[in-house]
């Protein structure tokens, strides 16, 4: 397992991270607690040491919890206020409790809060100041936030969508986080699992705890569809899952990319075989176009001109 600086703080971070939303139950169906301790475990085998979880997750936190007593040291805990009535600071006090630590190494703000939210930001340095927390960040979508959160904040780390689907916001900025030595954390990188590559237009979604039974049977189709144009990627990663993954992980400034985990299965292809793979120079080149031609960015001569000195080839 490779390991990455987390921005200007002092720790270095699995380059693939554990995403604990499904083991909460809420998210992609039913969670089986004992698989998700199992799951936990033979991720800290393969290296894994970064696990991103939230209050709204479910079980997750509480799962979490029962997993980290005796090895709260081997893992950089990060989880999120979304905006709970009792408040961000009662808010922390109860994940606390449930994740069972004294503090959490990274909180984040699930949303970009703009200028009549600002006292929030300044509750979140007071709890970093009060040592409950170690470092601050916030779970953004748009380029919009990006230039607000640069401009207007403290923080040490963002947490964006980033994916083959989903090249904005980071693409638009990532020369930005690198001068500001901004941690970014890549989410959603399977696209709702969709680059995986085993979905068709005809899919279904039939337990209610599953996000994806609300989608619209066209959004289904339309996303399958997709997906099938990055088929060229999968005869030199091995797989789509695999393709998927090496794509932001091409990329120096992201620190580390997270992978919902719910299975020990799950955990030895996301920790044990797609860390350290990268797209070549050529095949970002491809995607670049592949994505302009779908109308993800605009003009195919932008996307070139981001991805020049973007990508490390050490």
């Amino acid at each position: 397992m490779p390991y990455r600086k987390f921005g200007r703080t002092d720790l270095e971070v699995s380059e693939v991270g554990f995403g604990a939303w499904g083991i909460g139950g809420q998210a992609y169906g039913s969670a089986d607690q004992q698989e998700s301790l199992r799951s936990l475990a033979r991720a800290e085998e393969l290296g894994c040491n970064f696990v991103d979880t939230a209050l709204v997750y479910g079980n997750s936190e509480l799962t979490i919890g029962e997993f980290l007593r005796g090895r709260r040291s081997k893992w950089i805990v990060a989880t999120k206020y979304s905006g709970q009535k009792p408040g961000m600071t009662a808010t922390l006090e109860d994940q606390l409790r449930r994740l069972g630590v004294d503090y959490v190494d990274l909180y984040q703000i699930h949303w970009v809060p703009k200028d009549s939210g600002q006292s929030l930001y300044e509750e979140l340095y007071r709890l970093k100041k009060s040592g409950k927390v170690r470092y601050v960040g916030v779970s953004l979508s748009t380029p919009a936030d990006v230039d607000y959160v640069l401009d207007h904040t403290m923080l040490d780390s963002v947490m964006l969508p980033f994916s083959l689907l989903d090249p904005l916001p980071f693409l638009a900025r990532a020369r930005q986080f690198g001068a500001r030595d901004l941690a970014v954390v890549a989410r959603s990188s399977l696209k709702e699992g969709f680059l995986v590559g085993k979905y068709t237009p005809d899919t279904k979604f039939s337990d209610p705890n599953d996000q994806r039974s609300k989608w619209p049977q066209e959004r289904i189709a339309a996303v399958v569809d997709q997906v099938e144009k990055f088929r060229f990627l999968e005869s030199g990663h091995g797989s789509m899952v695999a393709a998927a993954v090496h794509y932001p992980l091409s990329f120096p400034q992201i620190s580390t990319v997270i992978m919902g985990t719910m299975s020990v299965i799950q955990a030895e292809e996301n920790f044990g075989r797609l860390p350290g793979g990268r797209l070549s120079e050529a095949e970002l080149q491809r995607v670049a176009a592949m994505q302009d031609e779908m109308g993800l960015w605009g003009m195919r001569e932008r996307i070139l001109r981001a991805l020049r000195g973007l990508t490390n080839r050490s």
